[in-house]
């Protein structure tokens, strides 16, 4: 707020921005409120989808003075598109080369003031020159109980769906801290409302649309328990390494890495060691298992 509320005093564009944290927490979001709140236009884009030099320079000169470009997974951008970038964030201009072999020629381009606001859910794979052109730098944590109720009261009010206030409070809690997942049981859970009942989102309905996806009172789905599971079943708590643990579960390592395990890490249900993954006491715990100890 206050580096927004200083460049619009100074009329200056806000310094590059990049967004950091686990997916679901609302980077996409605040990349629009910065610009809402500068009262300038944004031009959203994906670095994935961005394959060619010839990509970002025409999205780059299509910008207005002071206007906000955001790259989602920003990370995975090309080299050779993100050294293009590398000027056009500190200096303002872009380099063309234009024609081949002896007939090439470098064409310089000024390009507008803007603020390039950057997400990834990977900061340590964005490349150090990158890194460290970006003037304000924020990491996103999952968010309190109490900020996602705020959050499932909104969205209760915006498809305008009566909710009890028990409910708001289990489904806030069952979460896991992520304002896109508390949304998409909100919406699971008005399914429910809408069929076993008068369209009221109420506790009893709520627990038993919640039972019926497999999401237990601390958040942990299906496949959560199933991670959890496979290490103390079958690798005896570990360490395990996640390739191993992914190829007996079927799922991609990157998802189990991205998605399932910041969560499970930040409550405690498991450990990461430099010879793998380890289950720890309260998941044995929440999964009613035996706890042995370690071994060593």
């Amino acid at each position: 707020m206050i580096a927004v509320q200083a460049a619009k005093k100074r009329e200056e564009s806000l310094d590059h921005v990049l967004l950091y944290g686990p997916p679901g927490l609302g980077k996409t979001t605040l990349a629009s409120v910065i610009a809402h709140e500068l009262g300038v236009s944004i031009k959203v884009c994906s670095g994935p989808t961005i394959e060619r030099t010839g990509d970002l320079a025409a999205i780059l000169s299509s910008l207005e003075p002071g206007d906000v470009l955001f790259i989602d997974e920003i990370h995975r951008l090309p080299r050779i598109v993100e050294e293009i970038l590398y000027s056009s964030m500190e200096d303002f201009v872009i380099d063309i080369v234009v024609g081949k072999d002896t007939g090439a020629k470098s064409i310089r381009v000024d390009l507008p003031p803007f603020t390039l606001v950057g997400a990834t859910t990977r900061f340590g794979d964005l490349s150090g020159p990158l890194r460290e052109r970006f003037g304000i730098v924020h990491r996103l944590d999952f968010y309190e109980v109490d900020d996602l109720e705020t959050i499932c009261k909104r969205t209760a009010g915006i498809y305008d769906c009566p909710i009890e206030l028990h409910a708001v409070s289990e489904l806030a809690k069952r979460s896991r801290g992520t304002p896109r997942i508390v949304n998409r049981l909100f919406r699971r859970v008005r399914d429910f409302a809408d069929i076993l009942g008068d369209g009221t989102i109420t506790l009893d309905i709520t627990k038993k649309a919640l039972g019926k996806l497999k999401i237990d009172d601390c958040g942990l789905d299906r496949k959560d328990r199933e991670y959890l599971g496979t290490i103390i079943e079958k690798y005896r708590g570990g360490p395990v390494g996640l390739e191993t643990i992914a190829t007996s579960i079927s799922e991609d390592p990157q998802t189990l890495e991205d998605v399932y395990e910041p969560f499970l890490i930040q409550q405690g249900y498991l450990s990461r060691t430099p010879r793998g993954r380890v289950a720890t006491e309260k998941a044995y715990k929440h999964l009613k298992k035996s706890y042995q100890g370690s071994l060593f």
